[in-house]
């Protein structure tokens, strides 16, 4: 976002006890960041380091608890060896302390695993899964999930049991630390809070990242 919009991110995160993490993209203000581009391994490190070097600019290095690339850059660190370390090595050049958010049973996750780094495997509550782990294409009719009974249903399912429905209707084990629910998926608020109650319900508690991951 803009720096005033930055500022009042952190101020909300700051008031409501939330983390802060920076969320950098590629350089594709008009496609929202989920174009896919073709960089060299310096020149997504150097856009790592000038995105997040500006969060730090509000917030501070302690301040700072994670980051995790959006949209077509994280897609694409799933796969692809060399955008993976750039992400990684311009995180781990910032600070070792900062948490790694990656796709839960990636190459992307092997690679960090390997480069000895703070990981959070993350999946999501909102996006269809294939059978290899990976997020289906929103280019996917169906990919989105909506339906906010499917969503919490689904959620539950993967905290308590470690498992997830794929998209083609199997079932496979998943391993994660953070659930994602994207802000711009519709009724988001509502769903978020839904899920929350499900939680509670549950006995399912919620925390920061810093808090379990070490």
């Amino acid at each position: 976002g803009d720096p005033n919009w930055m500022q009042k991110t952190i101020e909300l995160s700051i008031n409501n006890n939330v983390s802060i993490g920076a969320h950098p993209s590629y350089p594709d203000l008009s496609g929202f960041g989920r174009r896919d581009m073709v960089l060299s391994k310096n020149e997504v490190q150097n856009i790592i380091k000038y995105q997040v070097g500006a969060l730090i600019g509000f917030v501070g290095i302690d301040n700072l608890s994670h980051v995790k690339p959006h949209g077509a850059l994280y897609n694409k660190a799933v796969n692809d060896e060399n955008t993976a370390l750039g992400i990684i090595e311009a995180i781990k050049s910032i600070s070792e302390d900062l948490i790694h958010v990656v796709l839960a049973g990636s190459k992307w996750e092997s690679i960090a695993q390997d480069l000895n780094v703070k990981i959070a495997k993350e999946t999501y509550a909102d996006r269809e899964i294939m059978k290899d782990g990976t997020l289906c294409p929103r280019s996917v009719e169906g990919s989105v999930i909506e339906d906010s009974d499917v969503i919490v249903e689904r959620t539950i399912r993967m905290v308590q049991k470690k498992e997830v429905k794929t998209f083609d209707g199997d079932v496979i084990s998943i391993d994660f630390d953070s659930i994602c629910l994207h802000g711009d998926t519709k009724g988001a608020v509502d769903i978020a809070k839904k899920i929350n109650s499900s939680f509670e319900k549950n006995n399912i508690s919620i925390t920061s990242m810093s808090n379990i991951i070490r």
